[in-house]
């Protein structure tokens, strides 16, 4: 069955990307058999489009670990920098392990970064040792993220409704996060380093980074999905798909609306991510557009009609750094 993104794509992709890069988002690791069955095409379609997604346009699949499900902080940093040192500041911040993206913003005087510290001293060497002591940093504003209402394993390409809802479920893993916490242990580096270079390793290469045989890796790997640890992710530019528009929304909402304004911030297709935060405001939530105007329809209409929302600070990307990867990749 057809159907229409109703997005404005760049020369040289179409409908048929857009529907491969749903499949990827729903389950990046799922063979090229499966998506090709699903899609309607040829296996050898869809291993060929996939390279060229990845040659030409920058998708990368990554399995990333979890911070919501293993308990670990997260904070949004908004870095006030003078305007000549922003860029620079920002690929330092790119290149640490523990942020996992790092944009420029408010005309280059700002930096907006998230990190993922693995330990408290992580966390402290950032915020209390390198930043503050940086003589261009005007100022810091940190936001720890408390829940989560969209992202991590919910992707944002599967709202521009380029599969059918059962086309989604045939390709979605068959089995959710397990109840319960979701845990790591110090075996699983070795696997989850060779994913987050490549989410989509076949078994040999993982037998070889861990020393494990097949089966145990296969058996590891579906055990930590399972369990919600860690989640696939495809890394690929909104530009690429005709939404070059973001801004971050720093939203303010009366206490009593929190919860319901962030589930009503979910089911927004301009939101890619969207959390409840402790800091300045209460909600910090990421919004794609097609364009200026398309971003002013949402920030007029749907967002500004949500019962409980008394304030929105709107904060529009000049430049993204890093997504998941630094460098990016190439395109």
């Amino acid at each position: 069955m057809e159907t229409n993104t109703h997005a404005m794509l760049p020369p040289g992709l179409d409908n048929l990307d857009v529907r491969l890069l749903t499949a990827l988002e729903i389950d990046g690791r799922a063979p090229f058999s499966r998506i090709a069955s699903v899609l309607g095409v040829s296996d050898q379609t869809v291993a060929r489009r996939y390279r060229r997604l990845c040659a030409e346009d920058g998708l990368r699949v990554v399995v990333l670990r979890d911070a919501q499900r293993l308990g670990r902080d997260q904070w949004m940093l908004r870095v006030r920098c003078a305007p000549d040192s922003a860029l620079a500041i920002g690929e330092a911040l790119a290149k640490r392990p523990d942020t996992s993206w790092v944009g420029l913003a408010s005309g280059g005087t700002e930096v907006l970064c998230l990190t993922r510290p693995r330990s408290s001293s992580d966390h402290d060497d950032l915020l209390l040792g390198k930043l503050p002591r940086t003589p261009s940093v005007v100022e810091i504003r940190a936001h720890q993220l408390l829940h989560r209402f969209y992202g991590g394993a919910q992707g944002w390409i599967s709202k521009l409704g380029a599969l059918t809802t059962e086309e989604a479920e045939a390709l979605r893993p068959p089995t959710g996060p397990a109840p319960g916490p979701a845990r790591l242990t110090a075996e699983d580096e070795p696997l989850l380093d060779a994913l987050e270079r490549d989410g989509r390793a076949g078994y040999p290469e993982l037998r070889r980074a861990t020393g494990l045989s097949e089966s145990a890796v296969k058996r590891r790997l579906a055990a930590l999905r399972a369990s919600g640890a860690v989640y696939v992710d495809s890394e690929c530019d909104p530009a690429v798909i005709g939404h070059p528009v973001a801004a971050m929304l720093w939203i303010t909402a009366a206490p009593a609306a929190l919860h319901s304004v962030g589930e009503a911030l979910a089911g927004h297709r301009p939101i890619a991510h969207a959390s409840a935060t402790a800091g300045p405001c209460n909600i910090v939530a990421t919004a794609l557009a097609e364009n200026t105007a398309a971003l002013y329809a949402y920030l007029s209409g749907p967002l500004g009609h949500l019962e409980g929302v008394q304030h929105v600070e709107t904060t529009v990307f000049l430049r993204r750094i890093k997504q998941l990867t630094y460098p990016p990749p190439a395109r």
